[in-house]
């Protein structure tokens, strides 16, 4: 028999453990009626496409990094192609994702798969994590959906449905411990295709349903196996911190790469630290005048901070230091 939501009835489970496969049959089935439609979830979607998603989408929410992506997938529909071109315009193309050294890290990535594998993206996780910039969960993360391998995939959503499910508690442990990784391995389907399913269908659980602040544990699917609504729905026992924005550093580098971004013309460093064209001498008049609103707003923008000198100073060196910035006869440009 089925409900109206189209999911077999079942006894339930009242919070006691669930048998694996129990909570593979579930979970898989709820993603298959409930799961989003994104395009690098198409089966056409290619294993560079997966590979730019899944970097795009560090610490950025899916409604942000949709637009960025299109637009890179029909800029780049290939590594080779993103390599041919300066690593800049990977940064100028970077939109506002935030965190654009991982563009860096893609054009670099790129860069490698072109000399190391012909052009095509590695299908092995040694060989995924061996690209610049690609860490344990995106190798394993690209195995898996672009390659269909047997691979244990654990971020953030994964481990917080894990963490209610079996261990009670609201949130995971701030770092992701051993016994984390090992629980997600033994719950692993061993059939591949199943695998890459489970991996997919948890992540997707954790981004819509059971979510940090607000779980919609009514529509989860496994909700009467869940230790932490058995145990009350307790308060998590720490408050992840958030990152501070405003004044920072962070904020201020931000500032000066949109307004790198803004123009293909290298621009006087005073620019970037003193503040109005007018206060500038020697500002070439053919920026000004080829320059778009969006480089002045940009400007306006970045100097609006008011930042002190020391800051500002700090920000663009940060900029040089990471290749996010380069400087050529006392000009600044994105990286060639």
């Amino acid at each position: 028999m089925t409900t109206a939501s189209g999911a077999r009835s079942r006894a339930p489970l009242s919070g006691r453990p669930a048998p694996p496969t129990l909570l593979h049959r579930r979970v898989t089935a709820w993603f298959s009626e409930a799961a989003r439609e994104l395009p690098w979830r198409d089966p056409a979607c290619s294993a560079w496409g997966i590979l730019v998603s899944e970097v795009m989408l560090q610490q950025t929410p899916v409604v942000r990094v949709l637009p960025v992506w299109n637009e890179w997938l029909e800029r780049w529909p290939t590594p080779g192609e993103l390599a041919a071109e300066p690593a800049g315009a990977a940064v100028r193309h970077w939109g506002r994702l935030g965190y654009p050294r991982r563009a860096l890290r893609l054009h670099a990535a790129a860069s490698t798969i072109v000399l190391q594998h012909g052009g095509v993206v590695p299908s092995t996780r040694e060989e995924l994590l061996a690209l610049p910039g690609v860490g344990a969960y995106t190798a394993a993360a690209v195995a898996a959906f672009a390659h269909g391998r047997r691979e244990t995939v654990v971020d953030t959503n994964i481990r917080r449905v894990h963490a209610r499910l079996f261990a009670g508690t609201a949130l995971p442990a701030p770092a992701l411990t051993a016994a984390e990784m090992r629980r997600a391995e033994e719950l692993l389907p061993e059939d591949d295709a199943l695998s890459v399913r489970w991996n997919a269908a948890v992540m997707e659980l954790g981004a819509v349903i059971c979510t940090a602040r607000v779980p919609a544990c009514g529509s989860c699917p496994v909700r009467d196996a869940c230790a932490w609504v058995a145990a009350g729905r307790p308060a998590p026992d720490h408050v992840p911190k958030g990152q501070a924005w405003a004044g920072t550093d962070r904020q201020v580098r931000g500032a000066m790469v949109a307004v790198l971004r803004a123009t293909e013309d290298p621009l006087p460093r005073a620019l970037l630290l003193r503040g109005p064209v007018d206060l500038v001498p020697g500002y070439p008049a053919g920026v000004t005048s080829a320059a778009s609103g969006q480089l002045h707003g940009a400007l306006g923008a970045l100097h609006g901070l008011q930042a002190p000198g020391e800051q500002l100073e700090r920000a663009l060196a940060g900029l040089l230091a990471d290749g996010l910035a380069e400087e050529t006869d006392g000009s600044i440009h994105l990286p060639s």
